[in-house]
């Protein structure tokens, strides 16, 4: 980002109230403040799981001289999956981003939604921090903090989903394009949206259902227009990573990356994996008060979705992922040898 346009956002945040902090880190008065901008509502649970602690602990760490200012809802971009380019551009010191929905860029992390891998977050975030070393040489940026929502439920609005055979011919709204080819192989068709429009498209529509983690439900209202909840799907959890511009870390002075570094400590990771357990739990509630029919899927009919994915999988096993194939970097989330 050039001085010139960096001064342009800095003018027109300030012109709508939301200035300071972006961009670049300013020092004042022997004090720092970082920005910290994501595309979530200002209550979503990572606000009290994540981003409020990691400000507190860096003001308790540096006595108040490295300060974090949030700037949630999309303030300096709403776009979820341009989160990682207004980071390295310059735009945000500190950004959370959803390497899923840019999976071509960041494929050896979106590989935590391979089915079969984890179900809870708390477990999908442990098998991410076993393969961290690994998973961080595809950032251009320092990785603070990476973790997972829990496996996908399956919601929809006009066709309960009981069986392999009902799932032919819906629209499914997936998480990460690394989904198409398992949802496809169960007879529906994928269709890539972020989580920000499903809520219209169910309602519309537009698709038939929507491939979310049970989080999603309370963050996007989808109790309101679904009707139906099929609670396993054959995947895995989607990946979250709290990323600071690389620029603005080496800037830092020793004593001040330090702070950076035992706040943003695995605890930090754990919590964030926490939070979504929560809101998961959260989500199915709101989902059974507000009458939607939860379905729970069999074990011999998830037998049957697992065995039409299976050629597919084992496709996927092989595919190479940078210097690496699917399969080593599932084997580190396993930490098998």
């Amino acid at each position: 980002m050039t001085r010139a346009t960096r001064t342009l956002v800095l003018g027109l945040l300030a012109a709508s109230g939301v200035a300071g902090g972006c961009g670049e880190a300013s020092d004042t008065g022997g004090t720092r403040e970082l920005s910290l901008a994501h595309f979530l509502p200002a209550d979503h649970v990572l606000t009290d799981g994540v981003f409020t602690p990691l400000a507190e602990k860096l003001a308790e760490l540096s006595d108040g001289r490295l300060t974090l200012r949030q700037f949630p809802a999309g303030a300096l971009n709403s776009s979820a999956p341009a989160q990682y380019s207004i980071l390295v551009s310059g735009v945000a010191d500190i950004a959370l981003a959803i390497p899923s929905y840019t999976a071509d860029r960041f494929p050896m992390t979106d590989l935590i939604g391979f089915p079969g891998i984890c179900k809870s977050p708390e477990d999908c975030t442990e098998a991410l921090l076993r393969a961290r070393s690994v998973l961080e040489r595809e950032y251009e940026a320092k990785v603070l903090g990476i973790w997972a929502t829990s496996a996908p439920v399956l919601l929809t609005r006009d066709t309960p989903v009981r069986t392999l055979e009902d799932m032919r011919g819906l629209k499914i709204r997936v998480w990460s394009r690394s989904a198409i080819p398992f949802i496809e192989a169960l007879g529906a068709s994928a269709v890539m949206q972020p989580a920000t429009v499903v809520h219209q498209s169910l309602t519309t529509g537009v698709i038939d259902g929507v491939g979310i983690a049970p989080s999603g439900i309370a963050a996007f209202q989808l109790h309101e227009p679904a009707v139906y909840l099929t609670n396993w799907l054959p995947a895995s959890g989607l990946p979250f990573v709290l990323l600071m511009n690389q620029g603005v870390y080496d800037a830092l002075s020793p004593e001040e990356r330090g702070w950076i570094d035992e706040a943003a400590d695995t605890a930090m990771s754990m919590a964030g994996g926490a939070a979504y357990g929560r809101a998961g739990a959260e989500g199915l509630r709101l989902a059974v008060e507000a009458g939607v029919e939860i379905i729970d899927l069999p074990e011999s009919e998830r037998r049957r979705f697992e065995q039409a994915i299976a050629s597919v999988r084992e496709a996927g096993l092989a595919r190479q992922v940078g210097d690496m194939t699917a399969g080593d970097v599932i084997r580190l989330f396993r930490a098998v040898p």
